[in-house]
């Protein structure tokens, strides 16, 4: 039987993090080609009608609700959706439906794939209530045989560029709440918040700036959190599960007192990017300032996050793609001395050709191309040293046997 003769059967992907043919699932984005193998090893000669190829990406969502028709009836609702973002077919070995079998030699076989994946597509994802999930499924089939099937799954992360400029927006909110006990008005609490923007990448410290002012009678106590929201939707309605991923809390607020946040920090801790272009699952992420207020419910103050995948670019989103253009060699730059010397006589520098010679800015043929960055033009003006210091002494003062002029002629 073919079951005995079966050493090996397996997916193999060739992702572009060179780690398909490990245990972990394959790293991929969307748009790009994905390219594995499927490995056959016989232990001895085998009769094999086709191998089939199934690549699937697909998101589900499932949950059920109880609900009760009356006092002593109750029946569970079930909610179920799905959406299908990747589906091809491959056959790798065989003709479909024509009946010919392929009898294969024993030892090591290999069945190379290639496919490209669409421009659109969802980050994996698992959740409480449904999930996204792409993977590959070979199928072996055989005469007078069961189908043999092996899967491998890869995962795929959608590209969230921050350099944007909706994610590089600055967020800023303000809420105020009256604090009340058996209907009798304790004062008010106030909070305003301000972050410098929406996008960030895990890893990444959000400075917050708040300023938190309670006039109650009470001391209060305010924080900060950051809160993944999971919105799952089939037949119209909603199902969400909130949690929070990382918070800090502040000092206590006397009655009577103002508190000022000058960019409180709260580190970003490993999390998956936001989702927000799926049809049944949505990931999203907020930072709410809470302050604690006893004997009445909490105030809260939210500003809406995303959690990107590319981070902020090092010279800012306006300028670094400019100077990443340019190539420029800055290594002159090391013979200025880091201690300004002495100024010179005007005279020497104006009249020595030797030091003129040290003062002149590289050749263009030693800059390689630079004079065409607009870096050049900003060094070459510190290069000179300034003019020795103004006096109060004439150098040149009058004569005295100059006869005064007069004033009145």
């Amino acid at each position: 039987m073919l079951f005995d003769r079966l050493r090996r059967f397996a997916v193999v992907l060739e992702g572009p993090e060179e780690g398909g043919g490990g245990p972990g699932p394959a790293a991929f984005s969307p748009g790009q080609a994905v390219s594995g193998r499927v490995e056959l090893e016989l232990a001895a000669a085998a009769r094999v009608a086709a191998l089939r190829l199934r690549a699937v990406g697909a998101a589900r969502v499932h949950w059920t609700e109880s609900r009760s028709a009356g006092s002593s009836t109750a029946y569970t609702q079930s909610y179920s959706d799905r959406h299908e973002f990747l589906g091809l077919r491959h056959t790798l070995l065989g003709t479909p439906d024509n009946g010919e079998v392929t009898v294969l030699p024993a030892g090591k076989h290999e069945f190379p794939f290639t496919f490209q994946l669409p421009e659109t597509l969802a980050t994996s994802f698992e959740g409480k209530y449904g999930s996204v999930r792409y993977w590959v499924k070979a199928k072996l089939h055989r005469p007078w045989l069961t189908v043999k099937k092996v899967k491998k799954e890869f995962t795929v992360i959608e590209p969230i560029d921050i350099n944007t400029p909706a994610l590089l927006a600055p967020q800023a909110g303000a809420k105020e709440k009256l604090a009340r006990a058996w209907y009798c008005n304790r004062g008010q609490v106030s909070v305003t918040a301000k972050i410098d923007r929406k996008g960030y990448t895990p890893g990444e410290v959000i400075p917050i700036f708040a300023e938190i002012d309670n006039s109650t009678s009470r001391a209060v106590v305010p924080k900060a959190a950051i809160i993944q929201t999971q919105t799952f939707i089939a037949r119209g309605t909603k199902k969400q599960k909130s949690s929070v991923v990382t918070s800090i809390v502040g000092d206590s607020i006397a009655a009577g007192k103002r508190e000022v946040w000058h960019g409180r920090a709260l580190k970003i801790p490993p999390v998956g990017p936001s989702i927000l272009h799926c049809r049944i699952i949505q990931v999203e992420y907020s930072l709410k300032v809470c302050v604690d207020i006893p004997g009445t419910s909490k105030l809260f103050l939210e500003l809406p996050l995303v959690i990107g995948t590319i981070p902020l670019h090092p010279f800012g989103s306006r300028t670094s793609s400019v100077s990443s253009q340019y190539s420029v060699n800055l290594d002159w730059l090391s013979t200025i001395p880091e201690q300004p010397e002495a100024p010179p006589e005007y005279s020497a520098v104006v009249s020595s050709p030797e030091a003129e010679q040290s003062l002149a800015p590289p050749c263009r043929s030693e800059l390689g191309g630079v004079l065409e960055s607009p870096f050049f033009a900003y060094i070459q003006e510190f290069r000179f040293r300034p003019p020795p210091l103004y006096s109060e002494i004439d150098p040149n003062p009058p004569s005295d046997n100059i006869r005064p002029r007069c004033m009145t002629c």
